[in-house]
């Protein structure tokens, strides 16, 4: 635990946690499960200071099967128990996704008959699993490109649009009580993408699809969404009788082009979002980690020379940043 943890232990005021609960608000984070297990400090930041937890990698496809007839579920569980066990809200991160597949899948080697068979085995089996544990489920993630067409996926190609369909009717039958959601990125404000999204679930709804609500990712990498836009997004969402969450949030700046005070204009920018969270109804923001140390930015391809690589609201060793007390302010007032 960090120092500035430790103190606010021992003292009265309260910590992100409590805050969060006090408000009835979901503030979770990303979780590595090595870090989880190796790591002390990580894991009592992490319960001391969210009430929400959603797996990074653990529950994609590609880390769930390591072989044709073999699920290991023993990092999925390991951060889904700590949830449950923590009294934290449980989101499964995801059922359907075209990145992180297996190694030993090729989808050439498939008819389309057979990829909707093994969609469907995969989905009841790990959404079955968890049907008393995950309070929501992304069923299927960023199925709409950039420019907002449909992305061209092994899914898509086999059974078009009806793979989405699908695949929340599939969650639905084995996980009746749990929250449906589309999950994507570069969509958290009014744009040609968001809107696309916007059109597919609507068309979604009409088909009687049984999808519960949107997941907004909001890596605000180089660009820092306008919190307006994100507001009037996130209503037009709710207008169509979805729930909406900021399912993967991280603040970071161009390389090239960082601020005088980094620290606090990434501070203002967390505030300003769990603001307009509060106003508009939606009422769980999700960070992409614990800490800056173990952040997808600091670890991802190229990303630590694009970006700065402090996208999150404790700094590597666990000390808590202007980020942390932005939110908890805001949560607070």
């Amino acid at each position: 635990m960090s120092l500035d943890a430790w103190s606010r232990v021992m003292s009265d005021e309260p910590t992100l946690r409590t805050a969060a609960d006090e408000r009835g608000f979901n503030l979770g984070a990303a979780v590595d499960p090595n870090a989880l297990r190796n790591d002390p400090s990580y894991w009592k930041t992490l319960r001391s200071s969210f009430n929400a937890v959603t797996p990074e990698n653990a529950l994609k496809m590609g880390p769930l099967r390591p072989s044709p007839n073999t699920y290991d579920f023993t990092d999925a569980d390991a951060v889904v128990n700590f949830g449950v066990a923590n009294d934290m809200y449980v989101r499964g991160h995801t059922l359907v996704w075209h990145n992180q597949t297996p190694h030993w899948f090729q989808a050439w080697d498939y008819t389309d008959d057979q990829l909707r068979e093994f969609l469907r085995d995969h989905i009841h089996t790990v959404a079955g699993r968890y049907r008393a544990k995950i309070d929501t489920w992304d069923v299927v993630n960023e199925a709409v490109a950039d420019d907002g067409t449909m992305r061209e996926t092994v899914w898509y190609d086999a059974l078009g649009e009806e793979y989405l369909d699908l695949a929340f009717q599939w969650a639905s039958e084995v996980a009746p009580d749990a929250d449906l959601y589309y999950n994507d990125y570069g969509a958290d404000a009014i744009n040609e993408k968001s809107d696309a999204i916007y059109d597919l679930l609507e068309r979604l709804l009409e088909r009687g699809v049984p999808v519960d609500g949107v997941g907004l990712q909001l890596h605000a990498l180089g660009d820092h969404p306008d919190p307006e836009s994100v507001a009037a997004n996130i209503e037009r969402f709710q207008a169509l009788g979805l729930e909406v969450e900021i399912t993967e949030m991280d603040v970071s700046f161009p390389a090239d082009d960082v601020p005088d005070d980094p620290l606090e204009v990434q501070a203002d920018y967390y505030r300003s979002i769990v603001e307009t969270c509060l106003e508009v109804g939606c009422e769980t923001v999700v960070t992409w980690g614990v800490n800056d140390a173990n952040s997808w930015v600091a670890n991802f391809k190229d990303f630590p020379e694009r970006f700065t690589t402090e996208p999150l609201l404790f700094g590597g060793r666990y000390e808590e940043k202007p980020a942390y007390h932005a939110v908890r302010d805001a949560l607070e007032n």
